[in-house]
């Protein structure tokens, strides 16, 4: 699953017209943490077989990115793109991608653990919730085994053992592999690879439970960042410790 973001090397704007995320003030790239998920899903395929479909949720211009994995080596995209999606939360976003979802034949469902534009870390819960399949989040290593499958779960003491059977859903961190770059063969073969489009209908996705009027969320109001001031110099001349130590208590670092 590929969610297309703004570039976090350029700068990153809102919309002064309804609050949401200006996609024409940035290029789109693919999510970092979807590339993880992209390289695991094609680890997994060489190893046991099948095939890898992209899902992406997007306008047009998403079709970018679900190239670029294409060209990492998965087999088909499938994309989800309607006016009427505009503007949905990370709740509606998982309702739609499960209705997606439901027009295709999977046995897992791999994503990032999340985006670097609204950073919500919530939608492969949210997606395995209205999926009814069982949740394995935050994986640092994915094992399969006929229908089941165990994970290694990053925590900050080492790691936990998850397993479940599948079909399940799995959110991947970026420590997990290292992501290939796609070769010239396969970004020629990317070109000529189905890309299917879904509209809401097609997918069975009820409109008034999507978008940004229907949205359980929103941003209220936005201002740009300032700019940033010069830096406070501290000279050492034998108390450049307690200068250091005052200054950060002053602003409450310490």
């Amino acid at each position: 699953m590929v969610k297309q973001v703004p570039d976090t090397a350029t700068e990153r704007k809102l919309s002064s017209d309804d609050n949401t995320l200006d996609r024409a003030a940035s290029d789109g790239v693919i999510n970092e943490l979807d590339e993880y998920a992209i390289e695991e899903a094609l680890l997994l395929k060489e190893k046991h077989g099948g095939e890898v479909t992209i899902l992406t949720m997007g306008p047009d211009q998403a079709t970018d990115s679900i190239r670029k994995a294409l060209s990492m080596g998965a087999d088909k995209a499938v994309h989800l793109v309607d006016d009427a999606l505009h503007g949905s939360d990370a709740l509606q976003t998982a309702y739609a991608l499960s209705k997606a979802l439901g027009t295709l034949e999977y046995d897992l469902v791999v994503l990032g653990s999340e985006s670097t534009d609204a950073r919500t870390g919530i939608v492969g819960a949210a997606l395995a919730e209205y999926l009814g399949l069982p949740q394995l989040t935050l994986a640092g290593k994915v094992e399969v085994d006929g229908r089941a499958i165990k994970i290694q779960r990053a925590t900050d003491y080492g790691y936990d053992v998850v397993e479940a059977q599948l079909p399940a859903v799995v959110s991947v961190v970026e420590k997990i592999n290292e992501p290939r770059y796609p070769s010239f063969k396969l970004i020629m073969q990317a070109k000529k690879k189905p890309v299917a489009k879904l509209s809401a209908a097609d997918a069975g996705i009820d409109t008034a439970l999507v978008g940004l009027a229907n949205a359980a969320t929103e941003t209220v109001d936005f201002a740009p960042a300032p700019p940033r001031a010069a830096g406070t110099v501290i000279k050492d001349e034998g108390d450049g410790g307690v200068k250091a130590a005052d200054f950060l208590a002053e602003k409450k670092f310490v």
